[in-house]
């Protein structure tokens, strides 16, 4: 369980951060990037409910955010021979989110084009919130390419992109109200 008594400790001051195993990395090291943009995705998530009450799905956003939560711990701890109580990602939680996608794809049509970010507000912090995913996904992958990871993590994020992805689609009027791409439509002037 986390106690916090005090905010600031003061020893971050130097440029380095304490791993969730006690250990200090530099503020810029491919770990702390990796679990920050997590954190800044589920910031984004946050907004998404403050600005957009009414977005569908917002039982199973909230326990995407303690999903994250549960990324970011994961991230904020190397990988070790042999452990067994650390708080890992699961393959469980991504086939989740498989089902949750198939759920919501049903009602939906096909697409016959790229879609534009946009349409309702909810939809908008969805595909933002999206691309945000797929940030994190790209520092996650950096991360792995230097040190051991959790792969159940990498694939959690990247199934999540998916799910923003149909749940932005969901958001307009599932799927109707979808801004699409026109190929160039602005070529001539």
């Amino acid at each position: 369980m986390v106690y916090l008594s005090r905010i600031y400790t003061k020893s971050g001051d130097d440029g380095t951060t304490g791993l969730g195993d006690g250990t200090r990395l530099p503020k810029d090291h491919s770990r702390v990037a990796a679990y920050g943009e997590v954190d800044e995705l589920n910031a984004c998530l946050g907004l998404l409910h403050a600005y957009c009450p009414d977005v569908p799905e917002k039982g199973v956003l909230r326990v995407i955010q303690n999903d994250l939560f549960d990324l970011g711990a994961d991230l904020c701890v190397p990988m070790a021979e042999g452990e067994k109580e650390k708080l890992r990602i699961t393959a469980a939680q991504a086939e989740r989110l498989e089902r949750e996608i198939d759920r919501l794809n049903e009602n939906l049509q096909p697409l016959r084009s790229f879609i534009l970010p946009g349409g309702s507000a909810a939809a908008a912090w969805l595909h933002l919130a999206r691309t945000v995913c797929r940030r994190a996904e790209r520092a996650v992958v950096t991360l792995r390419a230097v040190e051991t990871i959790n792969d159940h993590g990498m694939i959690y994020l990247n199934r999540l992109s998916d799910y923003l992805f149909v749940l932005g689609r969901v958001a307009n009027d599932n799927g109707t109200a979808d801004v699409t791409w026109v190929p160039g439509q602005n070529r001539d002037g």
